[in-house]
């Protein structure tokens, strides 16, 4: 790896960081990076899933004061781990054509979820009229459905775990944002321990992209915590609809 290659590397990781911090996505910025300084699409992926982790760690950090009660953070945790690890079994064992073509139809519709909360409340219920039960049990489904997903390929996983979060947490943005960061965190470390034993992982690649990821992941965390509702939700509609317009164009060209 040459300086300009590593230069590349540094910039991608900081507005990676930042990404994942407010709006999730951020893998987007560092795995075409990963392509451009000549890895393969499969090396590059999970490179790119272990160099990402520890700013998912740094935006907790950033965003703890904000984090929900623990007894109510705790059950999600093994339901996070356990999805992760599944995901990442997946990328290692499966084609990854099929998911290709359906997870920019997932990001899509994430994002959508998210800038038409107030209609679908109107439809499945404010989370204040849902039962503890029923609110319990949606958000494990979507917990483990996410964390499946970010286990595989993780791109957009903070819009798709916002979007359904905030559907049935009765929680402002900035809280349901905080649990969005926790849980890339727990599904970020458990993609590291797969992809660190079985996958063909670029360290060279990833000890110039981790402290960038980490800068850049409690700054975006910071700068979360200062937006207004509105703006930081209008921010995550735009980089998830981008994303998942960007995924559908390389699935299908």
């Amino acid at each position: 790896m040459d300086l300009s290659q590593a230069a590349l590397l540094v910039v991608a990781g900081l507005a990676a960081g930042v990404m994942n911090a407010v709006a999730g996505g951020g893998s987007l910025i560092t795995f075409p990076a990963l392509i451009a300084i000549g890895l393969h699409p499969v090396a590059a992926n999970v490179t790119n899933s272990i160099s990402v982790s520890p700013g998912y760690l740094s935006s907790v950090a950033g965003s703890r004061q904000d984090l929900p009660e623990r007894r109510r953070l705790l059950p999600l945790i093994p339901t996070a781990v356990l999805g992760a690890l599944a995901g990442s079994a997946l990328l290692l064992v499966t084609p990854a054509r099929a998911f290709e073509l359906v997870v920019p139809f997932l990001v899509l519709g994430a994002s959508a979820a998210l800038a038409f909360q107030s209609r679908l409340r109107r439809l499945v219920g404010h989370p204040a009229e849902l039962s503890p039960r029923r609110r319990a049990v949606t958000v494990q489904l979507m917990v483990a459905a996410g964390s499946v997903y970010g286990g595989y390929f993780g791109a957009a996983l903070g819009v798709m775990l916002v979007a359904g979060l905030a559907l049935v947490l009765d929680e402002t943005l900035v809280r349901v944002t905080a649990v969005k960061n926790l849980l890339s965190a727990l599904v970020g470390l458990s993609t590291v321990v797969v992809f660190g034993l079985f996958g063909p992982v670029n360290w060279v690649a990833v000890a110039v992209l981790v402290p960038a990821t980490i800068v850049g992941g409690y700054a975006g965390a910071r700068l979360a915590r200062r937006l207004a509702p509105a703006v930081l939700k209008a921010v995550i509609v735009i980089f998830g609809t981008g994303i998942g317009l960007l995924l559908l164009y390389r699935a299908l060209r």
